[in-house]
């Protein structure tokens, strides 16, 4: 494979998942983890995606900027925030997780929607203080630096002691038959507390991710009460998942 093949497909992975490890891209493509290393280093070099330890992140999800415009098929994470906003009502309590879709979410809060929203993301948290009628309360704990969120003991003690109406989440992978996964420790375990802290959770996930799976796994896929795509929930890509106990949106 070109070197031109080999990063385009690092490309397009780091976009879809918004973080990859050097070694699931060596042992796809076949070559040599150094190899993978040198050309992440070329790309980051191209301000095409960030270098982190042992693997990469894309440029919109590590972005400081909440406004950010560089984030991978924002169209359609648009779309599936609009149709969550349809679950909202006044007076509601949610938790709304990390990542760009999520923020997506967040951006396009009516500023007259009365709410309390709790997160552990700190550009999620710092887009719903632009709304006037939101009160904001931050999961603490340990930040990574990667997924600006908050992990650890401390965020999932935190979630233990509260209980909200909607969970809004997404994930780096999702299958009809092995449910939720990550390819982080941490940031599974905070997402099964804040799954056990919901009444309901919401699955916001494009459908590019849909049949994917990594190493941990976060809940059977029963566990999600509702899943939303950019798709027309009649689309036969989402025939897999009807076979299950979960509302497609």
């Amino acid at each position: 494979m070109l070197k031109e093949e080999r990063q385009q497909t690092i490309l397009s992975e780091v976009e879809l998942h918004n973080r990859i490890l050097l070694t699931d891209i060596a042992e796809a493509l076949d070559v040599s983890i150094d190899t993978i290393r040198r050309d992440v280093k070329e790309l980051d070099g191209d301000h095409k995606l960030r270098k982190v330890h042992g693997g990469a992140i894309s440029l919109g999800f590590t972005t400081n900027s909440t406004r950010n415009n560089n984030i991978y098929r924002l169209e359609d994470k648009s779309t599936i925030a609009q149709k969550a906003l349809a679950l909202l009502k006044d007076g509601a309590v949610i938790f709304v997780d990390g990542g760009t879709t999520c923020l997506e979410l967040a951006r396009l809060l009516p500023t007259e929607l009365d709410l309390t929203c709790f997160t552990h993301s700190l550009p999620v948290a710092m887009e719903l203080l632009t709304k006037p009628n939101v009160t904001v309360i931050m999961v603490g704990g340990q930040v990574s630096k990667e997924s600006q969120t908050a992990i650890g003991a401390n965020a999932i003690h935190n979630l233990s002691e509260i209980k909200v109406d909607y969970s809004f989440i997404g994930t780096g992978y999702v299958d009809s038959q092995y449910g939720l996964t990550e390819f982080d420790w941490d940031i599974v375990q905070v997402k099964k507390a804040v799954i056990k802290c919901a009444k309901k959770t919401v699955l916001l996930s494009i459908s590019e991710k849909l049949n994917s799976q990594h190493r941990y796994k976060t809940c059977e896929i029963n566990a999600i009460n509702t899943m939303i795509t950019e798709l027309h929930p009649e689309n036969k890509l989402l025939n897999p998942f009807r076979e299950h106990d979960i509302r497609l949106l």
